[in-house]
């Protein structure tokens, strides 16, 4: 994706964000992300410099807290339990005791955090939650083989009988190979 695709379809998500929530400005603050589902609230706290293009860009990324965007959405009659929008506007010289403080808010009030830290840009920055592993190029080929071996196993119970060509050792030992194959994780 190229930057004029980027800022396009940022500026179509501004327009969207204006017109659900018109109160929404440019200016520097916190931002609180919040639902409920089946008597559950969830939350995330963020701070930025411009408050609608960052909620603009949670709408494109594919961080933790997008991903929970996406899949749940925003707030309205018809989707009660997607996430609605608080903001608070500050000075940039307040956002990161202003983040850590709604962050700790939101957690005596009883919220469950969607943020992986306890909030703040700066030295002594704290981890709240687990991180997802990154995903590599191994990773990717382990699935598969997951992947391979699951369908196989499936294939070989349901449809087929495996017989020796030849009853060597060989033969044995191939075959005992060929299901320790099979059976690792």
């Amino acid at each position: 994706m190229d930057l004029r695709q980027i800022m396009a379809i940022d500026s179509k998500n501004k327009k969207k964000l204006k017109s659900m929530f018109p109160s929404l400005t440019e200016d520097c603050g916190i931002y609180i992300l919040s639902r409920i589902e089946d008597g559950i609230k969830y939350a995330y706290v963020g701070q930025t410099k411009h408050l609608l293009s960052r909620l603009a860009q949670h709408m494109r990324e594919h961080l933790w807290i997008d991903l929970s965007l996406k899949s749940h959405g925003w707030y309205s009659d018809d989707n009660p339990t997607g996430y609605r929008v608080i903001t608070i506007k500050c000075a940039e010289s307040e956002l990161n005791e202003k983040e850590q403080f709604y962050i700790k808010e939101c957690q005596r009030a009883g919220y469950q955090m969607r943020n992986k830290t306890a909030g703040g840009q700066g030295a002594g920055k704290t981890q709240i939650a687990d991180f997802l592993p990154a995903k590599g190029y191994h990773d990717g080929l382990k699935k598969g083989e997951n992947n391979i071996r699951k369908e196989l196993n499936h294939i070989i119970e349901r449809y087929l009988n495996i017989t020796l060509k030849k009853d060597n050792i060989s033969s044995q030992k191939a075959l005992a190979k060929f299901y320790k194959i099979l059976e690792e994780k």
